[in-house]
């Protein structure tokens, strides 16, 4: 029996491996995103369909879902009660997720060409940073705010 990070038990009737991660972003228009998403970082296009988006980059999937819902502007619930449906449209730019790119290399090269594309998010303009927790990264707002972070561990000699 393994403990959840909570202490309380965590029971697994079979051995269990997680083995896949994939974000899933909220965005205004899937198709506006999924276009900034090709276009300006490389992604090519899986699946599209209204209001559903599957991106591919090498061995990245990113999903991208609509967040469209604006029936929450006329709800007299809205401070007590703001999110309903999952999908409202005050969502879309809340996201963020973490992209682990293959070598430092990599990552620069990825730098020059998104800098290029001038798709930096303002913070990443003067170039990499190194964290206190061991990688190099640079990050990117997509069109609609959310928050994408390539990043490359720090070899240590």
């Amino acid at each position: 029996m393994r403990r959840s990070a909570a202490g309380g038990a965590v029971r697994d009737d079979e051995v269990v491996s997680l083995t896949t991660s994939i974000p899933a972003l909220p965005v205004r228009d899937v198709a506006v995103a999924v276009a900034f998403y090709c276009s300006r970082l490389g992604f090519g296009q899986a699946h599209v369909e209204l209001g559903f988006a599957v991106l591919r980059r090498d061995d990245v999937e990113l999903h991208l879902w609509q967040a469209g819902d604006t029936g929450w502007q006329e709800r007299p619930d809205l401070a007590r009660r703001p999110v309903l449906s999952g999908a409202e449209s005050f969502l879309a730019g809340t996201a963020s997720c973490r992209l682990g790119v293959d070598t430092e290399a990599g990552l620069e090269a990825l730098f020059a060409t998104f800098a290029a594309a001038d798709a930096l998010h303002p913070g990443s303009r003067g170039g990499l940073e190194t964290t206190t927790f061991g990688v190099r990264q640079f990050h990117v707002l997509d069109v609609d705010g959310n928050l994408v972070t390539f990043f490359v561990p720090i070899t240590r000699p």
